[in-house]
């Protein structure tokens, strides 16, 4: 069943970013702690969403209670799908030209999107509404992909350009623009920074870079990168979304349809393969969020036709 979710009373902006900025300080739950406790009937629930047809998922994110928001690389729209029911509906229509990948949900019910095209986009996870718009970088030569929320910023990775960028989380502001150094390789015309979460300290940001496939430790102070060492992999080739859950790290690796556990050291310098998780319902899946004891993700089914009559879903698995 899909159904178009209707526009309640909507606050103001001013109200929404006020009551953000409560929490700005706080690291949102699906940033990389733990989430909500699995429910008494989650084994009950579906572990398959059907999209629309056409609707080019890559990005999805879950907050503390059971909704999954799914973007639309077609149009930027957004759909907003109940993980209890596996019900959804269109939460924001989308405009030509607007793109959303990368998503993260705040603790205040602000949605933060990556939007390709140099642009991040602020909404209202409850009514949909289009908050506020940042124009990142140009748009030629560079691919705003993936979002996570640290500190009072959420960070926008580039996989064209060695920057990451800092969006105030909940108030107005500038955007912080941090260089990446040190370690860091950026390899022409591939996709390099993909997904991005904290440090289980908090003091820093893991990146990975899908082309060669290399997780990097960043320094929020400084911009520099410290190549985490691999243990047990020779590489995250085609990395995308992470997720982290305590010194516990998840890395999708999309067109392999495989999902990479990885144990940190305490200073995240070290990752070591634990074990891998695979699926034959993955079609190329990108990003990953957690919700209780399970990870929902979306299949982009990139070796797939891309059309306005290509099936797309999302999907679960045990954690």
């Amino acid at each position: 069943m899909t159904r178009t979710y209707p526009h309640p009373h909507r606050p103001s902006r001013r109200a929404l970013l006020g009551s953000a900025a409560l929490a700005g300080l706080a690291v949102a739950a699906g940033a990389g702690t733990a989430s909500a406790a699995p429910s008494a009937g989650e084994a009950t629930w579906p572990t398959e969403f059907p999209l629309p047809d056409g609707w080019l998922p890559e990005g999805i994110a879950i907050g503390g209670k059971p909704f999954a928001y799914l973007g639309s690389r077609a149009n930027g729209a957004l759909y907003r799908t109940d993980l209890r029911t596996g019900e959804g509906g269109v939460l924001y229509a989308g405009a030509t030209g607007q793109v959303a990948v990368g998503l993260k949900l705040d603790r205040d019910g602000l949605l933060y999107v990556a939007g390709s095209t140099g642009v991040a986009r602020v909404h209202d996870s409850r009514t949909g509404e289009l908050l506020k718009t940042y124009q990142l970088t140009e748009a030629t030569g560079h691919f705003i992909n993936d979002v996570t929320l640290l500190g009072d910023r959420a960070w926008f990775t580039d996989s064209r350009a060695a920057a990451l960028y800092g969006v105030p989380r909940g108030r107005d502001g500038e955007v912080r623009a941090l260089p990446l150094t040190g370690d860091w390789v950026q390899t022409p015309d591939v996709n390099n920074a993909n997904g991005v979460v904290g440090t289980p300290d908090g003091r820093g940001l893991i990146v990975v870079s899908s082309t060669p496939g290399k997780l990097y430790n960043v320094s929020l102070r400084t911009g520099h990168a410290t190549e985490i060492t691999l243990s047990g992999a020779a590489d995250v080739a085609n990395g995308d979304g992470l997720w982290r859950i305590g010194r516990t790290l998840y890395v999708v690796q999309n067109r392999l349809n495989l999902i990479s556990v990885f144990d940190l050291d305490a200073k995240a310098t070290t990752a070591t393969l634990r074990s891998t998780i695979t699926d034959p319902r993955f079609d190329v899946p990108t990003t990953a969020a957690r919700f209780g004891s399970r990870l929902y993700l979306v299949n982009a089914r990139f070796t797939s036709p891309q059309t306005p009559e290509t099936t797309f879903n999302a999907v679960a698995v045990s954690i």
